[in-house]
């Protein structure tokens, strides 16, 4: 039934379809990944993908990154980057969050996943961008239904989990390799009992135990 909870969207090239139609060579799909988390930056990723045959078949898999299993990320990340005719992935740090808020430290990081991408236009994950001068497609829920976003979300989780998990080794006692700086009980029980580390966001609070 479509709509149903926990269905599966499987994200396509319509949107970029009608982009290249109309003359578009280099559409940019954008995504992000660690807006709600408490510590760690933000990630965002810009994905350009050709317009060939057979693409969807190549990345056949790629989805929302919210709806696969880390295996199914880390496995698909490769081929999207050897698919892609252009990628890129930028953070905003915890500090630049504090400092801007969310929403703009999330465009920032934006805006240096698209340098040197030289895009055309966007397609996003509802985020919309005027400070950039590019026609713009803002899709609500744009990561199940545009296979661009989708593949930006996965380069954007994947490439934040790896920076999480090395931080690990600075800060053991957080579970960050575990928990990726979510609201996680886990996480929860160690500021309870260290307190916030120098990657949390000291802007964020931390939600009482419902």
């Amino acid at each position: 039934m479509p709509g149903a909870a926990g269905m599966i969207h499987i994200p396509d090239l319509t949107f970029e379809s009608h982009l290249w139609q109309a003359g578009y060579r280099r559409v940019a799909g954008v995504d992000e990944a660690g807006r709600g988390a408490w510590a760690g930056p933000v990630a965002a990723a810009a994905v350009i993908l050709p317009s060939v045959p057979y693409l969807a078949r190549t990345l056949d898999g790629v989805r929302d990154s919210k709806q696969m299993t880390p295996l199914q990320r880390e496995r698909l990340a490769p081929r999207i980057r050897e698919a892609a005719l252009a990628w890129g992935v930028g953070f905003a740090s915890a500090a630049e969050i504090d400092s801007l808020g969310i929403v703009r430290a999330t465009k920032l990081a934006a805006m240096r996943a698209l340098e040197g991408l030289a895009p055309d236009c966007l397609l996003t994950d509802y985020l919309v961008f005027p400070e950039v001068e590019l026609p713009q497609t803002a899709v609500i829920k744009g990561d199940q239904k545009s296979l661009s976003v989708a593949a930006a979300s996965v380069l954007a989780k994947t490439s934040r989990d790896a920076i999480m998990r090395d931080m690990e080794a600075d800060y053991p006692d957080y579970g960050f390799g575990r928990h990726k700086g979510y609201g996680t009980q886990a996480h929860r029980l160690a500021l309870m009992r260290l307190g916030k580390c120098a990657t949390h966001r000291r802007s964020f609070a931390i939600p009482a135990k419902k």
